[in-house]
């Protein structure tokens, strides 16, 4: 006996009802046995015999309708068609639970794209590579590490303008033809810095042979493809020269690379540092300069600090000279493990250490008394600084190799004034001698 053709309506039905907009398969079940069918809201079966077999005890049995333990199959056909039903809401229900999980990945899409806006609204300027790109490849480590240097940018200065309330940043977009571009703010002439800026770079497009030829020096295998070697590289950088000599300079770098080879296999790494470049040696402050690096170095591994600690001492050599350029800090370069993730959280402690390493320091200090004296010594401590500047440091030289790179960027490292002195040698057992002695014999300074 052929159903009623009320059955043939419910899948309309139930499309209609509360399945469709994601209510549980339960529900819809419960819908279907009970009933709800036209203006009364009731679905019954219209087929006197449904009552009569409920009435009976009948059951579904062997893929047929019969007696609750067994027995001749009654009406298989009607089982068949409830069965149907039932696999119908479940489907139904499942689609529903389908669009609920689209919306909530929606939801948490755009909680995501706001909280980026969010972030961005508190930089100097906006992303170099703009809202848009960041938010279509958020997870991508390039727009994290851009993330994180905006961050890093934005925090220094807002730290150092609280320092020095009566100076401003000069914040200066600027963009590479060649791919890319950045973001340069420079604090000059102020209450308390003489000069500080601090820069970030988002470029890409190819490496020259002289920047390529660099990094080989340094152990990379690079194979080009019709001699041209993709690039993407960015970073945060910054030095901060004050006024007053017993406050010391500090220069901070972090950076991330990649470059893509001719069978497009892709190298990364990671680079950075901060280190310290006093007038005057104060223990008290050497102390606690390293002692903060240390601590962002050991919550990831306390082998880092001592060995970074070397390399900084190593790095910042001024070899025709034969001393240090200041007391050290932290450095690392090619750094690509344990993991890129491991090492970006490493990056982000570092980076995240620099205002509380530095600026008590100045708060410190910026208000000591100095003679012309001091004064002067300063400007010759500034002149070792240009010098190793101009002759060693490698972002310098990387970044003069670049095609359409900055220049004035490039050389905001440089303070406004140094001085060179023919043949100068400070007196025996003064603090001019005493500060040559740590730039010449590095000590430890938090053991």
């Amino acid at each position: 006996m052929p159903c009623c053709p009320r059955w043939a309506g419910l899948g309309a039905q139930l499309a209609g009802s509360g399945c469709a907009r994601g209510q549980p398969a339960a529900a819809v079940m419960s819908l279907l046995l009970r009933g709800a069918g036209g203006a009364r809201g009731a679905l019954r079966p219209c087929c006197p015999w449904g009552r009569a077999a409920s009435r009976r005890g009948l059951g579904c049995s062997s893929g047929g309708w019969g007696p609750a333990g067994g027995g001749a199959g009654v009406r298989p056909g009607r089982c068949s068609l409830l069965a149907g039903l039932a696999g119908a809401a479940a489907a139904l229900a499942g689609l529903g639970l389908v669009r609920r999980a689209e919306m909530v990945s929606r939801e948490a899409a755009e909680e995501a794209a706001d909280e980026l806006s969010r972030r961005c609204g508190d930089f100097m300027a906006p992303p170099v590579s703009g809202l848009r790109e960041l938010r279509s490849r958020r997870q991508d480590m390039r727009s994290r590490m851009e993330m994180l240097i905006m961050e890093t940018q934005s925090q220094v200065c807002r730290a150092l303008a609280q320092v020095d309330p009566g100076a401003a940043f000069t914040v200066d977009r600027w963009e590479r033809k060649e791919g890319g571009g950045g973001i340069s703010c420079v604090l000059q002439d102020g209450n308390v810095f003489e000069k500080a800026g601090v820069n970030v770079s988002v470029v890409f497009g190819h490496l020259s042979e002289e920047a390529a030829q660099q990094m080989r020096s340094r152990g990379k295998t690079l194979k080009t493809k019709n001699g041209k070697l993709p690039f993407c590289a960015m970073g945060v950088s910054s030095v901060i020269h004050p006024k007053n000599p017993h406050v010391p300079t500090i220069h901070f770098n972090y950076r991330y690379f990649e470059i893509e080879e001719a069978d497009g296999t892709k190298q990364w790494w990671f680079g950075g540092g901060t280190d310290l470049t006093p007038t005057y040696l104060n223990e008290e402050d050497a102390v606690h300069f390293h002692k903060t690096l240390k601590e962002a170095c050991d919550q990831h591994n306390p082998e880092l600090y001592p060995k970074y600690k070397k390399w900084c001492d190593d790095y910042f050599y001024i070899k025709h000279r034969g001393e240090r350029r200041g007391i050290g800090g932290i450095f690392f370069d090619d750094l690509d493990s344990p993991s890129k993730e491991a090492a970006f959280q490493f990056v982000q402690s570092c980076a995240k250490a620099i205002v509380p390493c530095y600026v008590p320091i100045v708060k410190k200090h910026s208000r000591d008394s100095f003679t012309p004296e001091e004064k002067l010594w300063q400007q010759l401590r500034r002149g070792r600084y240009v010098e190793f500047n101009l002759v060693y440091d490698r972002g310098t030289k990387f970044g003069l190799a670049t095609p359409g790179s900055r220049i004035e960027s490039i050389l905001m490292s440089l303070p406004l004034t140094a001085r060179w002195q023919y043949m100068h040698t400070p007196p025996e057992k003064s603090r001019e001698a005493e500060i040559l002695e740590v730039l010449r014999n590095p000590k430890d300074w938090v053991h």
